[in-house]
C-alpha cells in the first residue's frame, strides 16, 4: 500500500521534514489513526496537507462536504471533525477501503457524520444532485478529468474543490518518453486535468506544492460547460 510518490516530494526534502514534523501534531485518536497510518505505510494525505486542510476548511465553514476517495477514512474523519454541525458524503468502490473506512468512522464516533457511498464513483456522482461547498478529490489520478464535469456540476457556485496527488511525484513535466510506460496513461491523463482547470474561463485554480502537489479551483458561474 506504500504510495511511492509521497516519497518523492517536489519541493526540498528538509522543507518537507520541517513541514511534516514541526507544525502541530492532531489530538486525540484521530491523531492516532495518523500515526498509526504513517507507521504501517497506510497511504493518507500528508501532515502538511492535514495542516492545510483544517485551515482552509475553518476559513471556509463548509456545511456539506463531499470526497471522491475514501481510502481508509482518514481525511473524511479529519473533515467531519473540523466542519462541527456539517456533513460528509464520501464515495470508495474497493472492499477492503471501505471496510476500513467503516471501522475508522466507528472508532472516532463518525457513523452519524460520514455518509459512505459504495460503488464505481463515476456512477455515483452521476446520480448525484448536490450542492456541496467543499469537494475533496482524492482517487485514481487517471480518472480526474474523467470526475472533473461532474464534480464541478455538484459544486456550489463559489464552491471549493481541492485534488491532492496532481504533480505525479515531481515528474508532471517529464516528456512522456522518459517515463514508465505502466505511467504514461496517468501521466497524459493528469496533464490534460491540468491544461483544463488552468484554461477554463469559469474555473479559478491555484496549484499548491504540498505533498505530491493540490489543486484548489473555485467555480465561477452556475452553468460551466465542457469540451473534454
Amino acid at each position: 500500500m506504500r504510495n511511492e510518490m509521497m516519497h518523492r516530494p517536489v519541493v526540498k526534502p528538509e522543507l518537507v521534514d520541517y513541514l511534516r514534523t514541526q507544525q502541530k501534531a492532531l489530538p486525540g485518536e484521530l491523531g492516532q489513526v495518523e500515526r498509526e497510518a504513517n507507521e504501517q505505510g497506510v497511504p493518507i494525505i500528508p501532515h502538511e496537507t492535514v495542516v492545510f486542510l483544517k485551515f482552509l476548511l475553518g476559513q471556509l465553514k463548509p456545511k456539506q462536504i463531499l470526497e471522491v476517495g475514501a481510502a481508509i477514512g482518514f481525511s473524511s474523519s479529519l473533515m467531519a471533525q473540523t466542519i462541527g454541525e456539517g456533513h460528509v458524503t464520501t464515495i470508495d468502490r474497493y472492499d477492503v477501503m471501505i471496510a476500513k473506512a467503516k471501522q475508522t468512522y466507528k472508532r472516532l464516533h463518525l457513523e452519524d457524520k460520514v455518509t459512505l457511498l459504495e460503488g464505481q464513483a463515476a456512477d455515483i456522482l452521476a446520480e448525484l444532485t448536490g450542492p456541496y461547498d467543499f469537494i475533496f478529490m482524492d482517487s485514481a489520478k487517471s480518472k480526474y478529468i474523467t470526475f472533473l464535469p461532474d464534480c464541478i456540476r455538484l459544486l456550489k457556485k463559489g464552491g471549493v474543490l481541492m485534488v491532492d496527488d496532481i504533480f505525479q511525484g515531481g515528474t508532471i513535466l517529464d516528456p512522456i518518453e522518459e517515463i514508465p510506460r505502466g505511467k504514461r496513461a496517468i501521466h497524459r491523463k493528469l496533464n490534460q486535468f491540468l491544461e483544463v482547470i488552468n484554461t477554463h474561463p469559469d474555473l479559478t485554480t491555484s496549484l499548491v506544492p504540498l505533498g505530491d502537489g493540490v489543486a484548489l479551483i473555485t467555480k465561477e458561474a452556475d452553468d460551466v460547460q465542457f469540451d473534454l
